[in-house]
C-alpha cells in the first residue's frame, strides 16, 4: 500500500504548502516559515525554494528563459523533455532560491537545512536498513516521485499556453479527478486569482463560468 498511501501523501502536502505560499490560510510569517519546513520535509523538499520561485513564476509567467521564471520553464519544452527535467527540477528551483536570496540569511538558514535533509534521510535509510528498509523505500519513492513534477504541474497545465490571462494554462472539470487531486485542477482559476484558497477554488469556478464562456475559454472535461 506504500505507493498508494505515498501519492496521497504528495497531493496533501503540494495542496497545503501551495495554500501556504500564497498565504490564504491566515497564518502569520513565523508560522508560514515553521509550515514550509515541516510539510516539505514530509516530501524532502524545501518549501522555502518554492514559496521563491513560485511568487516568481505568478510574476513572470510566461518568462522564456529558464532564468526568468525557473518554475514555469518546463512549459517552454517538449513533452520528453519536461520528463526527462523531473529528476533535476527541485534542484534547479533550490539553487535558483539559493542564488536570490544573497543576503538574506535567515532565508538562506532554511533552504540550507531543507536542502540537505533529503541527503539525511537517505543516509539514515541506509544505516537503518538492517533493521527496517522502509525508511529508505519511502525515501526512494518520494524522491522518484518527485520527478513528475514539470510534467504534471508545469507542462500540462501550460501546454500550447497563449499571450493573454485567459490562455496561459488551463482549467479541468469534473467529478473524481478534481476531487481527487483537491481542486488544484482548476489552474486557470488560480492564475486569475491566486489570493483564493484551493478549497474555494470549484466555488471560484462556478461564478467565472458565465464570463469563460463568454471570452470563449476552452473547459477541458475529465472524470
Amino acid at each position: 500500500l506504500m505507493p498508494i498511501l505515498v501519492f496521497l501523501i504528495f497531493i496533501a502536502v503540494v495542496t497545503v504548502t501551495h495554500d501556504v505560499v500564497h498565504g490564504t490560510l491566515g497564518l502569520s510569517r513565523r508560522q508560514s516559515d515553521i509550515a514550509l519546513f515541516l510539510m516539505g520535509a514530509v516530501l524532502m523538499e524545501s518549501g522555502h525554494a518554492y514559496r521563491i520561485t513560485h511568487h516568481r513564476h505568478h510574476a513572470a509567467f510566461p518568462g522564456e528563459s529558464e532564468d526568468a521564471d525557473p518554475e514555469g520553464y518546463p512549459a517552454h519544452i517538449s513533452l520528453l523533455g519536461a520528463i526527462l527535467y523531473g529528476p533535476v527540477f527541485l534542484w534547479r528551483l533550490w539553487w535558483w532560491a539559493w542564488q536570490k536570496s544573497a543576503g538574506c540569511w535567515g532565508q538562506r538558514a532554511w533552504l540550507l537545512v531543507e536542502g540537505a535533509l533529503p541527503w539525511l534521510v537517505v543516509a539514515a535509510g541506509f544505516a537503518l536498513w538492517d533493521k527496517t528498509p522502509y525508511i529508505l523505500v519511502y525515501a526512494a519513492l518520494a524522491i522518484v516521485g518527485s520527478w513528475v513534477y514539470p510534467l504534471l504541474t508545469v507542462y500540462l497545465p501550460h501546454k500550447d499556453f497563449g499571450d493573454t490571462p485567459l490562455t496561459q494554462t488551463h482549467t479541468l472539470r469534473g467529478r473524481l479527478i478534481p476531487a481527487l487531486f483537491l481542486e488544484l485542477t482548476y489552474h486557470l482559476e488560480h492564475h486569475l486569482y491566486p489570493q483564493v484558497p484551493s478549497h474555494n477554488l470549484k466555488r471560484l469556478a462556478e461564478r467565472l463560468d458565465p464570463y469563460f464562456q463568454r471570452a470563449g475559454v476552452k473547459i477541458w472535461n475529465v472524470l
